[in-house]
């Protein structure tokens, strides 16, 4: 009488829902019924949702008998039901694509006792069960076990995972370099094909001043990601912009701004300030065309921040000249407009005096016209 008619996913056994609840009579009095519940899983462990456990009194005589009681199974794989006759119950469990005149799961000789809660699981896991299966049912049903029990162990490993990220995340926050470098190698070696572990890896190596390490970790982290069948925009932008920190440090200046131009273009929304960190590195270490070049690309971004054009006017005055008859300073184009547009929009910012006696010197303390590039 067994449905052999139902297939075991990855996951769960496919039950679909139809339910037929039967009321039992309300004229029975509280006090002479009893109730009955459980729960009902596959024969993988997995809750099984939705289906219908129905009573038959006496035994089922006949496939197609009709119940006597009839409760559905929920979502969780729980049923219970109440307001039944004392006896002794034939009690079976039907998916909802189950044949009238088949059953997926039967226990005989069930007490239901006035005032009493019995409790009849449907363990489909037993091996009475498991046995009356054809081998090839049963070989399918090892393979689904194994696969879940390593996706249960694989997702444990990932909540682990997520945990340490944060933990890292809060070590570099603090600069407490050293303890996110540790914990994210261990990581990185537990899981090593996680992107994101070698990316964090990597800021922490930043952090200490290990450049090399750095640029290793932090290059590995970004081909795997790239590599995946999802990358992730912001994190690799993310790990560009750290690299170009990276390799203006060891002195590479042309592969740092290759780098950072590459940030902007994986996770355009962050451009302007993936450019703008390219014009600071490109100041801290002397390379004023750069400085200039990145500065422009970081006020075509977003126009409103002041930053960029106090580094390309900082910049620029590097190329000024001095007039040999008038002894006068003649700064470079775009420098001295360069320079007001920054007190336009930061008039109080950490720069502003700087800026004001650069335009003082140069007899230039009038508000000038200044065009920033399209935004890109």
């Amino acid at each position: 009488m067994h449905s052999k008619n139902f297939r075991f996913s990855l996951a769960l056994a496919a039950f679909l829902v139809l339910t037929l609840p039967f009321a039992a009579p309300r004229a029975v009095a509280q006090a002479a019924t009893g109730k009955i519940h459980g729960t009902v899983t596959d024969p993988t462990g997995a809750p099984v949702k939705n289906g219908t456990v129905s009573l038959y009194a006496g035994g089922m005589t006949s496939p197609t008998q009709e119940a006597k009681y009839n409760f559905p199974v929920d979502e969780s794989g729980n049923y219970h039901g109440d307001n039944i006759a004392p006896d002794t119950y034939t009690v079976v469990y039907r998916a909802p694509n189950t044949p009238k005149d088949k059953v997926v799961d039967q226990f005989d000789g069930v007490k239901i006792a006035a005032g009493g809660d019995t409790e009849q699981n449907f363990d489909m896991s037993r091996p009475e069960y498991l046995a009356k299966l054809p081998e090839a049912e049963r070989k399918e049903i090892e393979e689904t076990k194994a696969k879940n029990a390593s996706i249960m162990k694989e997702n444990a490993q990932i909540k682990n995972l997520n945990a340490d990220l944060k933990t890292a995340r809060e070590d570099d926050k603090q600069q407490n370099f050293a303890a996110a470098e540790a914990l994210m190698q261990r990581d990185a070696n537990i899981k090593p094909d996680a992107g994101v572990l070698w990316v964090e890896l990597g800021i922490a190596q930043k952090g200490m001043k290990q450049w090399a390490d750095a640029e290793t970790s932090l290059t590995k982290g970004l081909g795997l990601d790239k590599a995946s069948k999802k990358p992730d925009p912001a994190l690799d932008g993310a790990a560009e912009n750290t690299l170009g920190e990276v390799l203006a440090n060891e002195g590479k200046y042309p592969e740092s701004q290759t780098t950072y131009d590459q940030a902007a273009k994986d996770d355009p929304s962050a451009a302007g300030m993936y450019y703008t960190n390219e014009a600071i590195m490109m100041d801290r270490f002397g390379q004023v065309d750069a400085t200039v070049a990145a500065a422009d690309k970081a006020i075509a971004a977003n126009p409103n921040n002041p930053i960029p054009y106090y580094l390309k006017g900082k910049a620029l005055i590097n190329k000024a000249t001095v007039d040999p008859k008038t002894q006068k300073i003649i700064a470079p184009p775009g420098c001295a407009e360069a320079y007001q547009k920054y007190l336009d929009l930061a008039p109080n910012g950490p720069f502003a005096p700087d800026a004001k006696q650069v335009l003082q010197e140069l007899n230039q303390t009038q508000s000038t016209s200044y065009k920033a590039g399209k935004k890109h």
